[in-house]
């Protein structure tokens, strides 16, 4: 499928704030990226560099006064994620050496803490695609989206305590949930085609089978239609926006559109 999408914003700065953004999007197995805009105002000078993860990330000193940021995508991507409830647990030492890290307890993801949940949700379930997928849908049915009701330093843990979140602190403890049963997870952000209020979402794939497999869940069933952005351990690695300074964002817009 051919998607569109596009993120707007607008900023205030009372004096100039280095910053950095992943608003830029890549092709990869999933999807292969046609156009791309990236335009700032006023003009400034945007470096870009990759990280660790592969990501591509803006580096931008953000001018006293009204600053705006627009960035546009027209990729085709997956009408449909692969599902595969029979693809096993790949055992640790057949992993690839840069999945490891997905393995390890992160910021957000406090893993070594939810070992007594994790044993409770997976309980009789065949090791590998289902285990996450059982977790998935414990996440799903447990945790109650609430726009609001938790903030930047919000962790799995937190949201485990308060039932509530956003997308991002669903994916937080899903993946906690996974790195506890020796499945490597990692956040995905980017484009949700169809997502209800649309924004920027995330999201998480797991390893599983050899591979990886992606899992949402926001959603009550698996959908395409997804543009990435970026990978990482979790929201540390992945903000759309990491300002070294004070920055007031004034307004946000983010649309995506189907061409047929």
């Amino acid at each position: 499928m051919l998607l569109r999408a596009s993120s707007f914003f607008e900023m205030y700065a009372a004096s100039p704030v280095t910053s950095t953004f992943m608003l830029r999007s890549i092709s990869g197995p999933s999807q292969f990226i046609q156009q791309e805009t990236f335009v700032v105002s006023p003009q400034v000078p945007v470096s870009e560099y990759v990280d660790g993860y592969g990501n591509l990330c803006q580096r931008i000193i953000i001018p006293s006064g009204t600053f705006t940021l627009e960035s546009s995508v027209v990729a085709i991507c997956d009408a449909n994620i692969d599902v595969d409830m029979n693809a096993p647990y790949t055992p640790i030492e057949d992993l690839p050496d840069h999945v490891l890290q997905f393995l390890l307890p992160s910021r957000y993801c406090e893993s070594d803490k939810v070992t007594e949940l994790a044993r409770i949700i997976v309980d009789g379930v065949l090791p590998g695609y289902a285990q996450v997928e059982a977790i998935r849908q414990w996440c799903h049915v447990n945790l109650t989206r609430q726009y609001g009701s938790t903030n930047s330093s919000t962790s799995a843990m937190d949201v485990l305590l308060s039932k509530t979140g956003v997308c991002r602190d669903f994916t937080h403890v899903a993946i906690a949930l996974c790195r506890n049963m020796d499945i490597p997870a990692r956040m995905v952000v980017g484009y949700l085609h169809d997502l209800e209020p649309m924004d920027l979402h995330a999201w998480f794939e797991a390893y599983v089978g050899g591979r990886w497999y992606t899992f949402d869940s926001i959603m009550d069933r698996p959908v395409g239609g997804r543009v990435i952005m970026a990978y990482g351990r979790d929201a540390a690695d992945v903000a759309f926006a990491s300002h070294f300074g004070y920055v007031e964002l004034k307004k946000m817009e983010v649309k995506v559109t189907r061409d047929v």
